[in-house]
């Protein structure tokens, strides 16, 4: 694969890594995308995820798809989804902007809540594509908690890696929980905490509201940190002993080293709260199949850069070029 690497340049008022991050989630974007067809994947018995679908006219089989997940708390509509979308269809690709259950507005289609672990849902929807549709390349992109999801179901593959499955791209990969969790109590880190909690907390009172015989909505006192939601939410509901069982079992730190499909892994060296002593840890860099990149600067998944155009939004681009790539290997 002949694939080279345009250097990241910060935009020069952004060099700082909380400047970047809450850049990159709220500045306002426009998307030249044609409409979307909405696609329900059905993952398991009793739960379905929406997927919005972009497809080359004449949905040819022999083009490649480019599928896209969102990280906690996200959607399909997250401005780094729509931008990876509006790069790969540009280039060809079908596109699939995934919703992770209950996300954008999808809580009535699963009885049970997300979590960082449920990498079988991707390969449900990876099966659905290649064996009910007939798609012969298919890639996936995956941001923060997205990005521990699809580097997990890259490493569970191990060695059985489908044909079709061509290459996966992730961008600050959540892969040690308990190291994400520690770093969101930092007093620094307080304004992400607040949004991820608040958000966390809005949508367990709608799932509790459709599913009020599974979902208590009081007895587990205030919660004010993602780790207390996880010790008191989503570890008894998923058969956790606590938080701490839930991010070990679930970390994709476990198995990167078991990854062989082509992987470009980004992450920042000042992201807030995605440390990157978690990747010197892990050691990424040390499996061939891995191209790991860790610019300085970055923030949490915004990558924006000192050049305009296409390269406005480094990472983004740097994906759909890798697998632009592997596609005309």
């Amino acid at each position: 694969m002949a694939w080279g690497m345009e250097k990241f340049e910060p935009h020069r008022l952004l060099e700082n890594g909380h400047a970047m991050t809450i850049a990159s989630a709220f500045v306002w974007r426009q998307f030249d995308l044609p409409p979307a067809e909405d696609r329900l994947f059905h993952v398991d018995a009793e739960s379905r995820i929406l997927g919005r679908c972009h497809w080359q006219p004449g949905k040819r089989r022999d083009a490649p798809v480019m599928v896209i997940l969102h990280g906690l708390e996200g959607s399909s509509e997250s401005n780094y989804v729509c931008g990876i979308a509006e790069k790969a269809f540009r280039l060809g690709f079908h596109v699939v902007r995934l919703n992770q259950r209950n996300c954008g507005g999808t809580e009535a289609l699963t009885p049970t809540l997300y979590n960082s672990g449920m990498s079988g849902d991707y390969r449900a929807v990876l099966e659905e594509l290649s064996t009910g549709d007939g798609f012969e390349q298919i890639f996936f992109a995956g941001y923060s908690m997205g990005g521990n999801l699809v580097t997990k179901m890259a490493g569970e593959f191990g060695d059985a890696v489908p044909k079709v499955l061509r290459g996966v791209c992730v961008v600050c990969p959540a892969m040690d929980l308990g190291a994400c969790a520690d770093a969101l109590q930092l007093r620094q880190n307080f304004f992400y905490q607040r949004h991820f909690v608040k958000g966390l907390m809005a949508r367990y009172v709608r799932k509790a509201k459709l599913f009020p015989e599974r979902y208590p909505q009081n007895g587990f006192g205030a919660v004010r940190s993602v780790r207390e939601f996880d010790d008191k939410i989503t570890a008894p509901q998923f058969g956790y002993r606590d938080a701490q069982d839930y991010y070990e079992a679930v970390g994709a730190k476990r198995v990167v080293a078991q990854v062989k499909v082509p992987m470009l892994m980004i992450t920042a060296q000042d992201d807030p709260f995605v440390p990157y002593e978690l990747f010197l840890r892990a050691n990424p860099a040390q499996n061939p199949a891995v191209r790991f990149v860790a610019p300085e600067h970055g923030g949490h998944c915004g990558f924006i850069s000192n050049r305009s155009g296409a390269e406005r939004f480094w990472a983004e681009q740097r994906i759909v070029e890798f697998c632009g790539a592997i596609r005309g290997a």
